[in-house]
């Protein structure tokens, strides 16, 4: 700053000036401080290019002493100087024209400096019709003062500003850096949902083919299911007929192991499904028209349990030639299995043929020929001279139930 230089006090002021003083008018002390303060020095700058023809080319200390020199008479640079000042704190003289007397002017420049806001507030003190040689003198001395604190607080700030500054840059670059990851990792992530979405897409897309199908596939099932009369009950005669060959497998492996056993009519340890053969007789004589058979048969009620159904009628005229009642049940094929029990309790003389019934009917005949003390011959040929031999044999307790 240049030297400030000191305003003698005076004594008494015999009258007021009514108008405000211009930039020349005032005295050489308030020009430096007025212009160094009041105008940024690109602005004085400016306006001395302007007046010069962009002549100057100076350096801001020599621009700012040759405008302050300027200032102590009326010429273009003062002149646009003062032009300058007036527009940029015209808001401020606005304000300062409400003081009426030189205490209300220093007290609006004393709240000025409390309020750290001295520029505008300078210059709007200076040249109002209330300030007087001393109140001019006191707003040059505290301006100075003003000055040396600012100074004192730019050096501090600018410590803190570079500070500041040396820390920004390390956010700045951090903040740069985790961009740049936030920015990968979106960039992943939509990648990743991109993915997602177009398997969702496949996915939906599949279920949807294999709901038709299963549609067209159901639909093409009803129509042979109608287009097929009795389906049903086919299905059901083909199950059981899989189920009777597998019982006819079943009872042919016993018979074959029965007929190993060395006693016959003797189930075997493996468990109750093998089928015990009879025990080989001796061949008895063939019975003809004129032989006749043990009179136990006479008026007897004989039941046939299996045997081919071909020779059931050759079966009924044996028996009934020998005097008997004759009965037959197929064993479980196609008879119903319940009138089983029925031809039994009326039977006197059980002649079982176990090649050719079902297991069941088997074990049930054995039972219930044991239960109540009813003669039981069993068979393993269903032949005729099988059926022969085994009524001779009907009278042997070994062939009884």
């Amino acid at each position: 700053m240049c030297e400030r230089h000191s305003v003698p006090a005076a004594s008494a002021v015999a009258a007021l000036p009514s108008r405000r003083r211009r930039l020349w008018e005032l005295g050489h002390a308030c020009h430096c401080p007025l212009i160094g303060v009041g105008l940024p020095l690109s602005v004085l700058r400016k306006l001395v290019d302007r007046v010069t023809g962009g002549k100057a080319c100076a350096d801001d200390y020599a621009i700012h002493v040759g405008a302050v020199t300027e200032c102590a008479s009326r010429n273009r640079l003062s002149e646009a100087l003062q032009k300058e000042l007036e527009r940029r704190y015209a808001s401020v003289l606005q304000h300062y024209r409400a003081a009426r007397s030189v205490e209300q002017l220093a007290s609006l420049w004393q709240q000025a400096i409390a309020a750290g806001d001295v520029a505008g507030a300078f210059w709007a003190a200076l040249t109002h019709p209330r300030c007087t040689p001393i109140l001019e003198e006191q707003l040059c001395r505290d301006l100075h003062m003003v000055q040396h604190q600012a100074g004192a607080c730019v050096r501090a700030d600018l410590g803190k500003f570079q500070t500041l500054s040396t820390a920004h840059a390390q956010l700045t670059q951090e903040l740069h850096k985790a961009q740049q990851r936030h920015a990968a990792l979106l960039a992943e992530k939509n990648a990743q949902a991109s993915a997602h979405t177009t398997r969702l897409m496949q996915l939906q897309a599949s279920l949807i083919g294999k709901d038709s199908l299963i549609a067209s596939l159901q639909g093409q099932l009803q129509q042979l299911q109608h287009s097929i009369p009795g389906l049903e009950s086919r299905t059901r005669l083909t199950q059981r007929l899989a189920r009777m060959e597998q019982l006819q497998g079943d009872l042919r492996q016993q018979l074959a192991q029965a007929r190993t056993l060395p006693a016959a009519g003797v189930p075997t340890q493996a468990g109750p499904a093998r089928i015990p053969a009879p025990a080989p007789a001796p061949a008895p004589p063939p019975l003809d028209a004129g032989t006749p058979t043990a009179p136990a048969l006479q008026q007897q009620a004989v039941l046939c349990v299996g045997g081919r159904s071909g020779n059931v009628a050759t079966y009924r005229s044996l028996i009934e030639r020998e005097g008997a009642r004759f009965s037959h049940h197929d064993g479980g094929l196609e008879d119903n299995a319940n009138r089983l029990d029925a031809s039994l309790a009326a039977a006197d003389l059980v002649i079982c043929q176990t090649g050719c019934i079902s297991h069941n009917a088997y074990w049930r005949v054995k039972e219930h020929c044991k239960r109540h003390g009813k003669r039981c011959v069993f068979i393993d040929n269903p032949s005729i001279s099988s059926l022969a031999r085994g009524l001779q044999l009907a009278d042997s307790p070994a062939e009884q139930g």
